[in-house]
């Protein structure tokens, strides 16, 4: 049975999907944005283009437009909802970053699961909000995990919205994942201040992760690149950290394998912190589209709330 005929059979009028029409600007297109789309929609007289600015219908690189005076530039995407208002997402711990038909990247909060454990408790998660977000677009949209955010880092994190993407990027992540770059604050300076981590990581019974020598036959090999930008007050410094491999609590294991744990991740030898929280985040992350196979990048700023543990540091790397 259909979404529809199930609409129906429930007494529910069925389901109208969204009929988007997207146009990039290019050289000699009008710069200003509700010329631009009378040019591309002759048919419709200027004040009903002007409704769905009201409507919330026009999108200008993925941000709703309510004001048709805007300029465009050549490379803008210009997107038209002819059916409704363009659903907007908004969420006090994940924000939107980017989304096509096929990914969806997002900034991840402090203290939301990427997705649900093996608990039965129901719990609100990173994959539970996006769910329920692409559900109200039309009941037969998908939502996949590619990868995990620990529930106390925070930063960007990539979905995938087809079965097709998600394969592509399973199946090759090592190949089209190009950076992925982390900011922690740790308890001391690393020594030597700049460097590379390699070691096998274990988990125990107790779901902790620990390291054993690189030359074992046992456990995953796991590479952190690691550099220091700067040591302020208390001690306390801001390190970058590069991934060559992604396993489960990588860099939480390799901070505290240098003796410098991360501040406030009291499962592998940090302090409670001041900030109340882990002093991870996910800054950067680069990859090739899976389905257009263009590089994408996305990089979000340091977290003032780790620039105001560490104090007057030289930023000039951050």
């Amino acid at each position: 049975m259909s979404i529809n005929e199930k609409q129906q059979k429930q007494g529910r009028a069925p389901f109208k999907p969204d009929v988007v029409r997207t146009f990039t600007v290019t050289e000699g297109d009008p710069t200003s944005l509700l010329a631009f789309a009378e040019t591309k929609f002759p048919e419709l007289k200027r004040t009903r283009l002007k409704q769905m600015f009201a409507h919330r219908q026009v999108k200008l690189n993925q941000s709703v437009m309510t004001q048709c005076n805007m300029d465009v530039t050549p490379g803008d995407t210009v997107s038209v909802n002819l059916t409704r208002e363009f659903r907007e997402f908004t969420h006090r711990r994940l924000k939107l970053v980017y989304e096509d038909e096929h990914i969806l990247v997002v900034h991840k909060g402090y203290g939301l699961l990427s997705m649900a454990g093996d608990g039965p408790e129901k719990q609100e998660t990173a994959y539970s909000i996006l769910r329920e977000y692409l559900k109200k677009e039309h009941p037969g949209n998908k939502l996949f995990i590619v990868h995990r955010l620990d529930r106390d880092t925070t930063g960007l994190m990539l979905f995938a919205k087809s079965q097709e993407a998600k394969e592509t990027l399973q199946f090759n992540w090592n190949a089209m994942v190009l950076d992925r770059r982390y900011v922690c604050v740790t308890e001391g300076r690393p020594e030597p201040a700049e460097g590379t981590v390699r070691t096998r990581l274990m988990e125990n019974s107790r779901h902790e992760v620990y390291s054993i020598p690189e030359d074992s036959d046992r456990g995953q090999l796991a590479v952190t690149r690691y550099t220091t930008l700067g040591t302020g007050r208390a001690g306390l410094s801001l390190v970058e950290c590069q991934l060559d491999t992604g396993r489960k609590n990588q860099i939480r294991v390799h901070m505290k394998e240098l003796g410098t744990p991360i501040n406030g991740d009291r499962r592998y030898g940090g302090h409670a912190s001041p900030i109340h929280r882990m002093a991870l985040h996910a800054r950067t992350l680069r990859f090739i589209h899976p389905i257009t196979r263009k590089e994408m990048s996305f990089t979000t700023p340091v977290p003032s709330s780790f620039t105001r543990l560490t104090g007057r540091i030289d930023n000039r790397k951050a």
